[in-house]
This record gives C-alpha cells, structure tokens and sequence, in this order.
C-alpha cells in the first residue's frame, strides 16, 4: 500500500503514543500541531512537541487556528487528519481537506461523556467504566460516526489520574487495531445513538468546592476527581483554605466519646461540616462521615489529615473570606 501522509494534532500523553504509533505504522507526518504549555498547569503527561523535534518535524503550536493555518494544512496536502488529545475546535475547512478523512480520539465511551474534562466527570459521577473511542470529526464535536471504542476501568478510589494513566495505552491499542482500515479508507464506523448522548463542559478550579451537605460517597468522588495533578477539591475553616487530596469512605459506626458542642446537633445527629475525629481526621457528612487522609492548607505543605491537629467540633465550611 502506498504510504499515506498525515498531518496530526495532538497534545498530553494520549497524543504522545499515538503520534508514537503512526509512526512506528509508517505514516508520513507532514506536521503536527500541538500546545503551548500552561505554566500554570501541573505537568504529568509526555510532551507531543519532545517527541517530534526528535523526529525531525514540522511543528506548530498557534494560539487558535486560523486561515493561516487552514492555507498551511492545505498545502501539506494531507491523506488523513488525525486529533489526540487536542484541546481546540479543528475547523471544518481544516478538517475537509484530508480524502480518508479526519479521525478523533475522544476520552470516553461515545455517546456518552461527549465534551470537556471526560474522565474528571466519569469520576466524579461515581462510574465504574469509561474508555476511549476513535471516531470520524464532523462540523458537531464529538458527533461523528464510530470506527472503534477500547473500554477501561474505574476503581472505586481510583482518582482521575489513575484512570488516565489507563487510557493512555488503551488509545495507542485502539488506533493500532484500526490504523489499517482508516489508510485503506475503508474506515466507514456506526452511526452513534443520539437517545444516549451525554455532555459535560470543561471544568474550572472554583468547582472543587466541597458541600458537606451532600452524601460521603459524592464528596469523596468529587476529590478523587479533581486530585492531583488537578486544582484539587476544598473548604475553608475560618476563612483559611484548605485543600483535600485524598479521603477514604467510612462504614457507619458511632462518633465514639470525643465531645462536640450540642449546638452542632441537627435532629440527634452532628452537623455536615464537623469535625468529629482529630486522629485519624473524620469529618461529618450530609450522609456518613468521611475519613481526611491528606490534605494541605494553601499556604503550608501537604500533610497527613490527622498532622494538621484539627480540634473535634470545629466546622469547615463550603465558603470563606481567604487570608491567602
């Protein structure tokens, strides 16, 4: 089979390996497109651009993409567009261009999960099963008609990061599986089932705020959703920050014989927010109590739940006036 060219459009660990496989396929990469690095972001993943300096090639990184960059594409003459991972809308007049088509790797189970932040919310939602899927891109994002799907797990205290790890190679799998078929433009997919379509938008670092009304099991998906090397979830005591990155569900048992103030009882039971064991650190819920086992105040070091010393009765809260 004739070699085919590729331009390529990829970011973080997913886009690393699967612009690895292309390669390894054979595929002529004209170029690739990637992202400037957020200084502000927590680096986890293998950066795309390490990988194709070493390869010798064209590489761009624009803020948005244009009609510069739909003329550039254009002239690279392109058998097939592929996106891993890539963070920005790929315009329809980049996405034309290519004969075999334009392939994206999603980081979900299509329909499911279609959007930002897929895996974050997966965890959050408390589901056992996520995955990738490789997919035709059309003018709708995440819409297109279905080549291939690889399923991967969620641990009940998996974090979100946990889960990514997973996928990384899970994608690389997948596109391997069905490279052959996309070359050979006999690519044609399924047509997705719009009765079972989900979104979800991006997330933002304000969402990590812990209610502590709402049952254990949810604040304790919401942080494992948003740990490390995510913003992270919070609350505050007495208008101090204070970061959680990892929490451990309870069984149901008494509070034991530490004392607490009876006007943090509500109907005979303690308050959401209270602090009801030191050591270990066990906070109360809307439902159950929730065991701290690390957490950081934002201007201090991470620590042990029971090393930051938090007296039993003390109520931490959703809001507060930050002293950062």
């Amino acid at each position: 089979m004739e070699r085919k060219r590729a331009v390529v459009f990829a970011y973080s660990s997913i886009g690393y390996e699967c612009l690895a496989e292309l390669l390894a396929q054979g595929v002529e990469v004209a170029a690739v497109f990637t992202h400037e690095d957020d200084p502000d972001e927590e680096k986890w993943f293998r950066p795309v651009r390490a990988l194709a300096e070493k390869n010798r090639l064209l590489l761009y990184a624009p803020a948005k993409l244009r009609e510069d960059e739909a003329r550039l594409v254009r002239e690279l003459r392109p058998d097939v567009i592929f996106s891993f991972s890539y963070r920005s809308v790929i315009p329809v007049a980049i996405l034309e261009l290519a004969p075999l088509g334009a392939f994206n790797i999603h980081g979900a189970l299509l329909p499911r999960y279609r959007g930002r932040a897929c895996v974050n919310w997966a965890v959050l939602n408390g589901e056992t099963e996520t995955g990738v899927t490789l997919h035709h891109m059309t003018a709708r994002v995440d819409e297109g008609r279905i080549v291939d799907q690889e399923a991967v797990r969620i641990g009940s205290d998996d974090t979100a990061h946990d889960v990514f790890k997973r996928m990384i190679p899970a994608a690389r799998k997948m596109l391997r599986r069905s490279l052959p078929a996309i070359l050979e433009g006999a690519a044609q997919g399924r047509e997705q089932d719009e009765s079972r379509a989900t979104y979800f938008g991006r997330r933002r670092p304000e969402d990590g705020s812990i209610d502590w009304s709402k049952p254990a099991r949810d604040i304790h998906n919401l942080v494992r959703a948003v740990t490390h090397p995510f913003p992270g979830a919070f609350t505050y005591l007495d208008g101090r920050k204070l970061f959680i990155w990892r929490t451990r569900l309870q069984p149901f048992e008494p509070y034991g014989f530490e004392p607490y103030p009876p006007e943090q009882h509500r109907e005979g039971c303690i308050a959401p927010g209270v602090v009801v064991f030191s050591s270990p650190l066990k906070v109360s819920t809307g439902v159950g109590v929730l065991e701290v086992e690390r957490a950081q105040w934002s201007d201090g070091e991470e620590a042990k739940g029971d090393e930051l010393r938090l007296p039993v009765g003390v109520v931490l809260t959703e809001k507060g006036h930050e002293t950062e």
